[in-house]
């Protein structure tokens, strides 16, 4: 059988499901490629993932494409014998092959995977719940970890007691670590900011701050990690943007507190509901550090608002 895969999105991230589907299928004896639109009468089965909801969907791909995804508002997922098996990282290593891609993308340099799925925080603004329900226990990382740097999608590896143990045991094999969804900064307390600070880390160390209450929480998290010996490469925390005011509050309170924030607007997945022009403003300026360290949010667009004859 000849295989395609279709990454509707093509981000600079990998697609988790595509590599699972492509390890699969290979270890059936099936041909594995990437799908170039004037081929596709070649193809025995196209597999199409797209992940975020505002992608554009690809007119031209058959109709018998199997597609799934967030972005898609599909949320199946992979058979037992697909979901737990070793990624095949490898489907990114010749990326001239890939015709349909708007980006060069190497094999990632990391392993990746989930440890727990789910969410039981319920937040209004995340679809996590929704589509995976409570959280709990789903693989070992040694189930999809090649090599000492581990990514992990986990929305919340705190809420359980699995998580906390796959932390316990990436310390013991020596792993660096990136928790790149961010962790529930109000279940780290003195034993648990210990257990992070047992890990190696090779990106920043995520937290959320998304409303004016978790300020506080994260400041105690933030304690306990730094006085428990958490030497990540940087502090970084998520700022949900809906009233940018608000948001501008959050911002400087992280930054106060030594962390780099890193902004990003509301979007509805009922409706798809776009970010305003000061959503979006607001978030290139935190985002963007030259701006970010050079000149104040009420400046900046001010400043904007004058150049674009926009309203107050």
């Amino acid at each position: 059988m000849l295989i395609a895969l279709h990454d509707s999105d093509d981000t600079n991230f990998p697609n988790l499901a595509l590599m699972k589907i492509a390890a699969w299928h290979r270890q059936q004896g099936h041909e594995v490629v990437w799908y170039a639109p004037d081929e596709a009468a070649q193809y025995d089965r196209v597999f199409s993932s797209k992940v975020f909801s505002w992608t554009p969907e690809d007119s031209g791909l058959p109709p018998w494409t199997v597609k799934s995804g967030t972005g898609y508002g599909i949320f199946t997922t992979l058979p037992d014998a697909v979901e737990h098996i070793c990624p095949d990282y490898s489907i990114y290593r010749h990326v001239h092959e890939r015709r349909n891609s708007r980006r060069k993308r190497p094999e990632p340099e990391y392993s990746l995977g989930f440890t727990t799925r789910g969410c039981s925080n319920n937040c209004s603004w995340c679809i996590v719940p929704r589509k995976e329900g409570e959280v709990r226990a789903h693989a070992d990382v040694e189930e999809f970890c090649r090599n000492r740097h581990v990514v992990l999608l986990d929305n919340n590896v705190l809420a359980h007691d699995h998580g906390i143990a796959q932390i316990e045991k990436m310390a013991r094999l020596g792993l660096r670590v990136d928790f790149n969804q961010g962790l529930d900064a109000r279940r780290i307390d003195g034993p648990i900011a210990h257990r992070l600070a047992s890990l190696g880390w090779f990106k920043p160390l995520r937290l959320a701050c998304d409303q004016k209450g978790q300020m506080p929480v994260v400041e105690r998290a933030v304690n306990l990690l730094r006085a428990a010996g958490a030497r990540p490469k940087e502090y970084f925390c998520y700022v949900l943007v809906t009233d940018v005011d608000e948001a501008y509050e959050r911002t400087m309170f992280l930054r106060g507190l030594g962390l780099a924030p890193f902004a990003q607007a509301y979007r509805d997945f009922t409706n798809d509901t776009s970010p305003t022009i000061k959503q979006r403003l607001y978030c290139r300026w935190v985002n963007h550090k030259a701006l970010f360290k050079s000149i104040l949010w009420p400046d900046y667009w001010e400043q904007e608002r004058n150049r674009r004859g926009l309203a107050a």
